[in-house]
C-alpha cells in the first residue's frame, strides 16, 4: 500500500470515526505514566482550581487527571457518543462530583478570560491547529496558568521523505521540538518542559487495543469499502510508525502563562 491510496482521517465521516474509537480506552498515542510526568510538572492547583481537558475523547487521561489532582475538570469533545461515555467511567469510578462532560468544539469554549488554572489537549490540539489552539486558548487561562498538549512531532532534523509525505497531510503543522517550543513562546507562554513519548504509548496503549476494535468493526461493516479503507488506515499508521519510530513521534509540551498582553 502506498502514501497516494490512503486517505487522511479527516476524509472519513465523523460518526464513522466516533463509533470505531468508542471502545478503545484512548484515541491517541498515550498512557497513564506519561500523563502523570506531564502532571508532575504543574504546580499551585488547589481543590478551587478550573481545568478544561480538550478534545477528551472517552477520558482516559481525564480519570487518571482527576484521580491524582485537586479542582474540576469540565471535558470538552464534539461527539456525543464519547462524552456520554466519559460521563459513565467518571460515575464508575465516584469521580462525578470532580469531573463533567460536555459536548461541544474546542473552537467554542464557553469560558471568561482568566477563569482556567489548566488547559489539557492529549494528541487533540491538531483539530483546531498548534498555534491556532495555543493563542485562542491563551486568554482562558488565568496569568500563571498551565497549558499541557500533545503534538505529534519531528524528532531529527533530517528524515526520510516516505515519512514525510505520510505524515504531512495528516499533519500540516508537523514540525521539530525546537520548532515547537518557538512556537509556544510566540504564542505568549513560557516553556516549562518537553518530553518525548516513549513506543509503548503507540504499540501496548494504541495499536494492539485497536486490534479487536478493528474486528469488531469489520464483522460488522463486512464488505463496506469505506469501514475497510479506515481499517487500512490505522494499520499503515502503524506500519509507518514501525518503520520510522527514531524520526518522529507524540511529544508532551507543558508551558505557563506569566502575564496578560
Amino acid at each position: 500500500m502506498s502514501n497516494e491510496s490512503i486517505k487522511t482521517i479527516h476524509e472519513f465521516d465523523l460518526n464513522l470515526i466516533c463509533e470505531f474509537f468508542l471502545n478503545t480506552e484512548r484515541q491517541g498515542p498515550g498512557n497513564s505514566e506519561v500523563t502523570l510526568k506531564a502532571l508532575s510538572f504543574i504546580d499551585n492547583l488547589t481543590d478551587d482550581s478550573l481545568i478544561a481537558d480538550i478534545g477528551c475523547g472517552t477520558g482516559g487521561q481525564t480519570m487518571v487527571l482527576a484521580e491524582h489532582t485537586p479542582g474540576y475538570i469540565t471535558c470538552f469533545d464534539i461527539f456525543p457518543a464519547f462524552i456520554d461515555r466519559l460521563n459513565e467511567n467518571a460515575t464508575k469510578l465516584n469521580l462525578q462530583d470532580k469531573v463533567k462532560g460536555i459536548v461541544r468544539s474546542m473552537d467554542n469554549l464557553p469560558f471568561q478570560n482568566d477563569a482556567l488554572d489548566l488547559i489539557w489537549c492529549e494528541g487533540a490540539i491538531y483539530n483546531i491547529g498548534f498555534e491556532r489552539g495555543l493563542t485562542e486558548w491563551r486568554k482562558f487561562l488565568k496569568t500563571g496558568g498551565y497549558i499541557a498538549v500533545t503534538e505529534s512531532s519531528w524528532l531529527t532534523e533530517k528524515r526520510p521523505s516516505e515519512i514525510e509525505q505520510y505524515c504531512l497531510p495528516h499533519f500540516p503543522e508537523m514540525d521539530t521540538i525546537a520548532g515547537k517550543i518557538m512556537r509556544i513562546q510566540k504564542a505568549g507562554y513560557l516553556p516549562v518542559a518537553t518530553f518525548v513519548l516513549p513506543s509503548v504509548c503507540w504499540t501496548d496503549h494504541y495499536f494492539t487495543p485497536m486490534v479487536n476494535s478493528q474486528k469488531m468493526f469489520l464483522e460488522k461493516y463486512a464488505g463496506n469499502k469505506t469501514a475497510e479503507e479506515f481499517v487500512a488506515l490505522q494499520n499503515f499508521d502503524a506500519e509507518m510508525y514501525s518503520k520510522y519510530k527514531e524520526f518522529y513521534g507524540y511529544v508532551f509540551f507543558i508551558a505557563k502563562k506569566l502575564n496578560n498582553d
